[in-house]
């Protein structure tokens, strides 16, 4: 799931002409085009500014993908000094989206001179793609707005062609103690690593997640565990706002749709979800060069990667409470021998869920730290959320994932304890 070897540029620098996401007479060359991936390790987003240093790095694991939403199109409400503020379209979206903390959100966003964003590390799609849009949003109201999320601060390459990048500032340029902070698509305040203590001594903080492993933070919480992405929320967010969604915004929304929607094809795909993609197809995005950035594109290194893991892979029928486990490992050594990023092997689990003999796919991959980074994914039968959040992680029923040391085997051996149920075969209180 990256781009050619070879081909990266700086966010905001590059240009593939094939893939363009402008239209052909209108939008500005901003460097929002679709940028090349898969360059030159260790390449930083910009800094844009020079607060004080954050605080040093917390340690925890990322999940993605998520469960069903509602979402309306807009109505225009009363006129006030933002813009027109946009309600929920109905009834039903009035319903989902009524008890979050919605007005104390406007009112602080509103009040604040400068608002700085932060999403966990190692940014997915959700994460990087909602918080980009909401900086463009917030910038075009006027608001000093800084985002960035902690190290390694390097944009993934698949993410390299999302608008909004010249917002980024390294963690250590973030203020230490913001007015207003948000923080994206994190479950815990420790998910947003050297951020977490910036985080914690902000004037305010606004908590923008739909994981259902959320455990609470902030003091305005706009937390869905139903919605299907972090973007569904922040589009909401941005109605509310009275900022009308252009082309740059709505291209980081709809990454985070399509990302944690599986492309539209996990069980969160909603009719209120499609609706929503046809609000920023509308908007400008060009789905087709979007899903090649984020899934059609890959260095020959990767799919040398990928034969080896799926040579690997493990089928255990007995597994899950029968239904069936399919695992693989991916090691450090066998990315550094085919020049392959850490952040290109997100679809490996893609093509190992496929098996029909298994309910439960999982990929072991190593990071530059020695660590284990488990992917866990579920075809709905088996949550693999509590079973992640039961070993230090977390995520939702069917996508979840944990960080561990040790040997992947016995990794796997504590996963497949959690997975089991009472009542399953082999449970010790059968």
């Amino acid at each position: 799931m990256s781009g050619p070897e070879g081909r990266a540029e700086a966010p905001g620098s590059g240009w593939n002409e094939e893939c363009l996401l402008h239209d052909v007479g209108g939008h500005s060359g901003n460097g929002h085009d679709v940028i090349p991936r898969g360059g030159l390790r260790g390449r930083t987003a910009p800094v844009a500014a020079e607060p004080p240093a954050a605080e040093p790095p917390a340690a925890g694991p990322s999940a993605s993908a998520g469960s069903a939403v509602v979402g309306e199109p807009p109505v225009v409400g009363e006129q006030t000094g933002a813009g027109e503020r946009l309600a929920p379209a109905d009834a039903a979206a009035a319903a989902t989206f009524g008890e979050l903390e919605w007005d104390r959100a406007v009112a602080l966003i509103d009040a604040a001179g400068e608002v700085c964003l932060a999403c966990h590390v190692a940014p997915d799609g959700d994460a990087l793609g909602s918080m980009l849009a909401l900086a463009q949003a917030l910038r075009a109201m006027g608001k000093r707005c800084l985002a960035s999320f902690g190290e390694p601060f390097t944009v993934p390459a698949i993410l390299r062609f999302l608008p909004g990048q010249e917002l980024l500032v390294e963690p250590a340029r973030m203020p230490a103690a913001p007015e207003l902070m948000i923080s994206l698509d994190a479950a815990g305040q420790a998910r947003l690593g050297a951020l977490a203590g910036a985080a914690g001594r902000a004037g305010a903080l606004i908590v923008i997640d739909h994981h259902a492993s959320n455990v609470g933070f902030g003091g305005v919480r706009l937390v869905d565990p139903d919605a299907a992405a972090t973007a569904v929320l922040v589009e909401e967010l941005i109605r509310r706002l009275g900022v009308p969604l252009d082309r740059d915004i709505a291209q980081g929304l709809y990454a985070g749709l399509a990302s944690d929607t599986g492309s539209f094809k996990y069980p969160c795909t909603t009719p209120e979800v499609h609706d929503l993609a046809g609000r920023l197809l509308t908007a400008g995005v060009r789905p087709e060069a979007v899903s090649r950035e984020l899934w059609d594109r890959a260095p020959f290194g990767y799919l040398q990667v990928l034969a080896g893991a799926l040579a690997r892979a493990r089928l255990e029928r007995d597994a899950a409470g029968g239904r069936g486990l399919v695992w693989t490992t991916i090691t450090r050594s066998d990315r550094d021998a085919r020049d392959v990023d850490y952040d290109q092997l997100e679809g490996v689990i893609d093509q190992l869920r496929r098996t029909d003999e298994a309910e439960v796919a999982v990929v072991c991959k190593e990071n530059d730290r020695g660590e284990w980074y488990v992917s866990t994914r579920s075809k709905g039968s088996v949550d693999v959320g509590r079973a992640c959040v039961e070993l230090g992680g977390g995520g939702h029923r069917t996508a979840a994932a944990f960080t561990m040391g040790g040997e992947p085997a016995w990794i796997i051996d504590r996963l497949r304890a959690a997975l089991r149920l009472p009542g399953d075969p082999g449970d010790q209180d059968d």
